[in-house]
């Protein structure tokens, strides 16, 4: 099954780079992922392909204008229907929009199953994107990523066409490319086949908790054998070591050469709640916490809330 992104935004060979590259060049050329990239000024009709315009209103910038992300997704809604435009000055190339009977239409807002496709609007008013948000869309089969510019984009957008508007962080940038790329690498490496193992996007931070066990300092798996590592459970990784042993007087902790799996595991679990309760407290008042959990995080100052409280 192919997972497929549509892209809008004004600045196409932007994506160049983050797309012929690492994983995402893989499951590109495995046919794991399809990325189409569609240049808003293709849908201009004006001879200086224009696609802002001053705010109603009065203020500072410009808004990017509805109609080339209306006309561009409305294009995206049929697998059958041709672009066409009576515009001599700016003729669209319509082999890139041709039918693939692969590919499932986007349907209109109305009629959208957002269980199998969605209309994203990257925006800093959006909601956050989270390793949950990306989990939830590797469930589906296409996804289209509007890449906001300028000071914003016609409310209109959102209301008429987008399912939701996401954002990858409480800052703002020059547009949304930077973020489209963000949430399209975070959900492609989740796509089974993607990654080198099976578990390597679930054992890590913000990964679910290990489904074959309740108490994550404790897990053993299927077969019986220990296992090293455990779903992070919605709290940051543990830190990761690689030799030499001791770099530049710097050594590993010593618990991690000698062997004892349970003991490794213990340590690591303790290590990532360290880390966790240091860069991202938040995260804990959230977070499935043992009673090992809790006792270690009050080791460190750390009192977390009774999970019947």
């Amino acid at each position: 099954m192919t997972m497929r992104f549509d892209i809008l935004t004004l600045f196409p060979d932007f994506f160049s780079g983050p797309l012929d590259y690492g994983i995402l060049s893989r499951a590109i050329a495995t046919d794991t992922v399809q990325v189409a990239l569609h240049d808003l000024r293709d849908f201009t009709h004006d001879r200086h392909r224009t696609v802002d315009d001053r705010p109603f209103g009065g203020g500072e910038g410009m808004v990017l204008k509805p109609q080339p992300i209306f006309e561009c997704i409305e294009l995206l809604e049929s697998r059958s229907t041709m672009y066409s435009t009576n515009n001599e000055i700016n003729q669209i190339d319509i082999s890139k929009y041709e039918s693939n009977n692969s590919i499932t239409g986007i349907a209109p807002k109305s009629t959208r199953d957002t269980t199998r496709q969605s209309v994203i609007l990257l925006s800093a008013q959006g909601k956050p994107f989270t390793q949950t948000t990306a989990h939830r869309l590797a469930t589906l089969d296409r996804v289209v990523l509007i890449c906001g510019r300028y000071e914003g984009v016609d409310e209109r957008v959102s209301d008429l066409l987008a399912d939701q508007e996401l954002s990858i962080g409480d800052y703002v940038l020059s547009g949304g490319e930077l973020a489209a790329a963000v949430v399209l690498d975070a959900t492609a490496r989740l796509l089974p086949g993607v990654l080198g193992h099976a578990d390597s996007s679930r054992y890590e931070s913000f990964g679910a908790p290990d489904e074959e066990c309740h108490d994550p300092a404790n897990a053993i798996t299927s077969d019986g054998v220990p296992r090293s590592t455990h779903g992070a459970g919605g709290i940051l990784d543990y830190p990761h070591y690689t030799r030499p042993a001791d770099f530049r007087g710097a050594p590993i902790p010593d618990i991690l050469a000698n062997g004892d799996h349970l003991a490794i595991r213990r340590w690591r679990r303790q290590a990532a709640l360290a880390k966790t309760l240091r860069n991202r407290p938040d995260l804990l008042a959230h977070a499935p916490l043992t009673s090992d959990d809790r006792a270690y995080l009050a080791t460190l100052g750390y009192f977390a809330a009774s999970p019947n409280s």
